[in-house]
């Protein structure tokens, strides 16, 4: 029989070489090949629903019961982001800081459907049982019958969950401890991982649970590990959050059943993660006594309109070259900001510093914030304090105009629910809206520049 001979992968980017090199040549990265002996078949995951890729038919599939409500573990926020609940035979990686409050979250989840009768089982990696159950009393869910196992062997995981009932549904924490002895590689490497987590899906695909892993992220923000793990999970959800903050926020950046970039947000407190009801009113909190320099975006992040604070402040500097300072916003977008408003607004800005922070830990995506952004600025600038119940959204082109954004009548609507009257926006809205005893057209940075100025 001949010798299967080792390849190296890369433990960056999962890139596999035939030899070892000191670069990788697919992601760039030094000293990333690891020599690794080839992955076998962990047992224990069950076998095809068809065997030799039998297919079925489409039609009729409902009816046979082949497709199963989601699973909904009451908790609103999570149940949110999942598109309405967690599908059956899916699996799930989520992603965030340490600290941050994955395995906080996703143990009341557990504990909530316990509560409601269903066999879940927490697996864990990094603790013993005795810490998990020391969490769980702290959050006073020592009562629910949560299933607890400490393992890291995949092929004893798997002989875990077969044993009675299938489980509705099971937590990995983490898969960066998973390991399998079939394969020649430390736990954590690219083998470990993609073996690991092909084996859990194929028990989740087969058997009917749903699978949630958590994983650790790098300093970059990214999962550790390749990005071959996310493309085999159905949902990916990173929690965010600033250390300095009690909010946080739950993102769904993939799902191939429900919408991406739905958010959930919730407060930690000693009793755990809360759901934060109304985030609007929140994240837009004391901006009814602003100075010079805050701005209301109303934002759309997935189907939920949401309000947050933009607040900018422009002084002198006394550098070479002036700081530019951003938190929740991006940096190449306020870089083009200020450039439009140079060169098409007439604002002498380039030798200022400039500094731009989103309220309450948030981070702003969309080009709609443009508007509030150089409304922030200008308003830093002038030291004219803009209205207190105005809300603003639109995009800025590099010409100048402001162009109209998608979903405007759902982020009126949530600014008239919170008590804004005015509302500034790109020209060609002529409808009105309810609600709303202003609504300011603005047809480029030049005409928003004049209006700031002229105020009070």
């Amino acid at each position: 029989m001949a010798r299967t001979a080792a390849t190296f992968v890369c433990q960056a980017c999962g890139a596999v070489a035939p030899k070892w090199a000191g670069r990788c040549d697919a992601c760039g990265g030094w000293n990333t090949l690891a020599e690794e002996a080839p992955a076998a078949p962990v047992s224990g995951g069950g076998g095809l629903a068809h065997p030799r890729g039998r297919p079925s038919r489409l039609v009729g599939l409902k009816g046979t019961g082949a497709v199963r409500a989601r699973i909904e573990t009451g908790i609103g926020e999570l149940d949110r982001v999942a598109g309405g609940g967690f599908v059956p035979n899916s699996g799930v990686l989520v992603g965030g800081d340490p600290g941050i409050g994955k395995s906080t979250l996703l143990l009341q989840a557990l504990a909530s459907l316990a509560d409601r009768g269903e066999r879940v089982i927490y697996v864990t990696g990094e603790e013993a049982i005795d810490q998990v159950g020391l969490r769980a009393e702290r959050l006073g869910l020592a009562d629910s019958p949560v299933l607890l196992a400490a393992e890291t062997s995949v092929p004893d995981i798997l002989a875990t969950l077969a044993e009675g009932p299938v489980p509705a549904m099971v937590v990995i924490d983490s898969i960066q401890t998973l390991w399998s002895p079939v394969i020649e590689a430390a736990p954590g490497t690219v083998s470990q991982l993609r073996a690991g987590t092909e084996a859990l899906l194929r028990f989740a695909k087969t058997k009917g649970s749903t699978v949630l892993f958590v994983g650790h992220v790098t300093k970059e923000g990214q999962i550790a590990g390749p990005k071959v793990i996310e493309h085999m999970v159905d949902t990916v959800l990173y929690f965010e959050g600033d250390r300095g903050h009690a909010f946080r926020i739950l993102r769904a950046v993939k799902n191939r059943f429900g919408p991406t970039d739905e958010i959930g947000v919730f407060e930690m407190s000693d009793r755990g993660l809360l759901e934060v009801a109304n985030p609007s009113r929140l994240f837009t909190a004391g901006c009814e006594d602003h100075g010079p320099g805050s701005a209301v975006f109303a934002g759309v992040e997935g189907t939920r309109p949401l309000l947050m604070e933009i607040q900018a402040l422009v002084a002198a500097s006394s550098l070479g070259t002036p700081r530019r300072a951003v938190v929740g916003f991006d940096p190449n977008r306020l870089a083009m900001l200020l450039a439009v408003l140079e060169a098409r607004g007439g604002v002498r800005i380039g030798a200022q510093d400039v500094y731009l922070n989103v309220a309450g830990g948030l981070k702003v995506r969309e080009p709609a914030a443009d508007l509030a952004a150089a409304a922030a600025l200008i308003s830093s600038l002038t030291g004219r304090a803009l209205p207190a119940d105005a809300v603003f959204f639109g995009e800025i082109a590099l010409s100048g105009a402001v162009r109209a954004v998608g979903q405007t009548e759902q982020r009126l609507k949530e600014a008239a629910r919170l008590g804004l009257g005015q509302a500034v926006i790109a020209a060609g809205h002529a409808a009105p809206y309810p609600g709303f005893t202003v609504l300011k057209e603005i047809a480029d940075i030049a005409e928003l520049t004049a209006w700031i100025s002229a105020l009070a």
